[in-house]
């Protein structure tokens, strides 16, 4: 199987020089990125898989762009990638998330790991090395237990990964700290959009329930972890790790994120409860917890968007529409019952881990 990458070039040069390159630009985060940082007036590179629903968001990017194929798995390939667009900075986002990373390991490895590694090798070669942006996570810090874990997350919180995730995101960002570059890393928390999303991919839906109903989650709106990349290409803050939630309206809990978005859709009651997770066993917890982000907000300024704010405006870009909705929710609850991913599986409390084997694989590194 081939895995082919969009080039997009915005030829367009106004309030900056930068050239950035941006990868896994047609994602949720990447796509506001890309318009953000094209609003700056930089010259952007983005660059994804070339698959059916990439193609057709290639066709709404702004006039002035030009598409390039690339392979970010092949190194050759992204060589000739870096070598011909000579980035001031890079913004990597590509990468293979969960719960889809579970289900295919090797393909996960050569993304997240191995891609960092042909783009950090490839910049370190450039006459004029470009500084490299990492998109990292939260799940470097393993499963957090919030009976136990009852502090906030900060950048110094030694990292403890749980999962292949967490794993392979340590692992890019000790090739980044390595590479002798300028380099920034961003540590997402639960990046959330205002806007309806009308199809939602069924393991996703899945893999939400999968999680402890209790667990503590930081969310963030994607416009703001956009202004979080754009001001990193530029601090004067380098060799820094960050960290990325909204602001205290965010700290927040599985349920509560999910059924509040399900309401502003106008599904209320449209999501069965979920599993609580077990006090006293550290493993039945996920890798999301609350954090502090005092100096990230300090340094990047990028929390514009709070979390009953972002809730508003979807209902009102759903409109009339939550009152056909709002029928559904009973029926929507229903069929989410019968496809939980402890359905057959005894206990109480949650067992993300065992879950997600059950699903998409062994999530073990």
């Amino acid at each position: 199987m081939q895995f082919s990458v969009w080039t997009l070039v915005y030829l367009e040069v106004g309030v900056t020089s930068d050239r950035v390159l941006v990868t896994g630009a047609f994602g949720l985060v990447g796509s506001a990125v890309v318009d953000a940082l094209a609003a700056r007036g930089c010259v952007v590179v983005a660059t994804d898989l070339g698959t059916p629903a990439n193609r057709q968001s290639a066709q709404r990017v702004p006039a002035g762009v030009e598409v390039r194929w690339a392979d970010l798995t092949s190194e050759s390939e992204v060589t000739s990638l870096v070598e011909s667009t000579a980035p001031t900075a890079i913004v990597h986002l590509a990468a293979l998330i969960p719960p889809f990373c579970y289900a295919n390991r090797r393909l996960a490895q050569a993304v997240n790991v191995g891609a960092t590694g042909f783009l950090l090798s490839a910049a370190a070669s450039l006459d004029s090395p470009p500084r490299l942006v990492l998109a990292s996570s939260v799940a470097v810090y393993g499963a957090r237990n919030p009976h136990r874990d009852k502090g906030l997350l900060t950048a110094d919180t030694p990292v403890n990964p749980s999962d292949l995730y967490g794993a392979h995101k340590v692992a890019a960002e000790n090739l980044v700290r390595s590479s002798g570059l300028d380099w920034v890393v961003l540590r997402l928390g639960g990046v959330l959009t205002a806007a309806p999303r009308w199809s939602i991919d069924p393991n996703l839906l899945r893999f939400e329930a999968v999680l402890p109903s209790d667990g503590r989650i930081q969310t963030v709106d994607v416009r703001d972890v956009a202004q979080a990349f754009c001001a990193a290409i530029s601090t004067s803050h380098v060799h820094e790790v960050f960290l990325i939630g909204g602001d205290s309206s965010h700290r927040t809990t599985q349920s509560s994120v999910a059924s509040e978005t399900a309401a502003a859709m106008g599904l209320a009651g449209g999501i069965p409860a979920g599993r609580p997770g077990d006090p006293d066993e550290d493993r039945s917890w996920f890798v999301t917890d609350w954090m502090d982000t005092e100096r990230s907000q300090q340094v990047l300024g990028f929390q514009r968007h709070s979390l009953p704010a972002m809730h508003a405006e979807t209902s009102v870009a759903v409109g009339w529409r939550r009152g056909p909705i709002r029928l559904a929710a009973p029926i929507v609850r229903a069929v989410l019952k019968t496809q939980s991913p402890y359905r057959g599986m005894g206990g109480q409390f949650a067992d993300p881990w065992r879950a997600i084997e059950r699903c998409w694989g062994d999530p073990q590194y």
